[in-house]
């Protein structure tokens, strides 16, 4: 076990280097104290997995400033390989995933022609019922063949008043509905504005700051395994932090807070949008924090 000590002997003195006690590396990496001890003492049958051993390494050489592709290099006969019984496993899972998508697929498609027919006979039935419902009723039939006279009052009567409300419609609805439409969508087109990243002391946050909306609708979609927390200004926990697989989507209305801390581990398989507009990263770290909060000048 003297490699392992080696490796975690490394790790202590760049983090006794740059003053971090495990407490300030917890909060920087927001790995688990008792993880960081793991990784330090060589003591890996804590960590959840192998693949989090590799993730938790390489947070922890970034954060204490060492390159993990040479930690990496160096300690790569000693280092726990990727986690192929995880791969393999879901690789036999997704065949059986497939047959049962196919299997349901099959069945709609053999009970489609029936719902089509349905469809059809429905369409017919109301068809016929909307014919038959706008024939003339024989009331109005009888008045028309007895009554001249009426008939010729009530068309002088019924000429005159329908002019008079195309004029009206004409003058009072054209002028007034199309220009609120058109300006209600230039005002939502021009409206929000997020500001360019600005990156804080601490290296691993950058703070937009949204202006121009009363809205902050958080989403950030992930495309592999990647950590996800949302925090408030407080530090309350928005949502369940924890790592999210491929195809997952994490959403939070952040508009009542104000503000929102997005911390990832494995940024590049997440994207964030805040009112379905994309973050574009100013930093391009593995695990970083994505601030948003709303301007000061609103």
């Amino acid at each position: 076990m003297l490699w392992l000590t080696e490796l975690g002997t490394r790790l202590k003195e760049a983090r006794l280097s740059k003053g971090y006690s495990l407490d300030d590396l917890q909060e920087i990496t927001k790995i688990q104290k008792r993880y960081l001890v793991g990784i330090e003492e060589g003591n890996y049958s804590i960590m959840p997995g192998t693949f989090y051993v590799r993730a938790f390494i390489k947070q922890y050489a970034e954060a204490v400033g060492l390159d993990p592709d040479e930690i990496f290099e160096e300690f790569k006969n000693e280092i726990p390989s990727h986690q192929t019984e995880e791969v393999a496993q879901s690789f036999s899972q997704s065949p059986t995933r497939k047959k049962l998508k196919t299997t349901s697929t099959n069945k709609l498609m053999e009970s489609l022609p029936k719902y089509v027919v349905a469809l059809f006979i429905i369409i017919i039935i109301a068809v016929l019922w909307f014919f038959f419902s706008q024939r003339p009723s024989a009331p109005e039939e009888q008045v028309t063949e007895n009554n001249t006279e009426p008939i010729e009052y009530e068309q002088t009567n019924v000429d005159n008043p329908p002019a008079k409300d195309e004029n009206k419609a004409g003058n009072e609805e054209e002028p007034n509905d199309q220009p609120i439409v058109d300006e209600q969508e230039d005002d939502e087109q021009q409206t929000q504005v997020i500001s360019e990243g600005q990156v804080q002391p601490d290296g691993v946050s950058t703070v937009y700051e949204l202006s121009g909306t009363d809205k902050m609708q958080i989403r950030v979609e992930v495309s592999g395994d990647t950590w996800v927390s949302i925090r408030d200004a407080n530090g309350n926990e928005q949502v369940d932090d924890r790592v999210y697989k491929q195809g997952e989507v994490v959403e939070h209305d952040s508009s009542a807070n104000g503000y929102a801390r997005i911390r990832l581990g494995f940024s590049e398989n997440a994207k964030v949008f805040v009112n379905d507009e994309e973050i574009q990263y100013v930093q391009h770290l593995s695990a970083q924090n994505i601030i948003i909060k709303f301007s000061e000048e609103q």
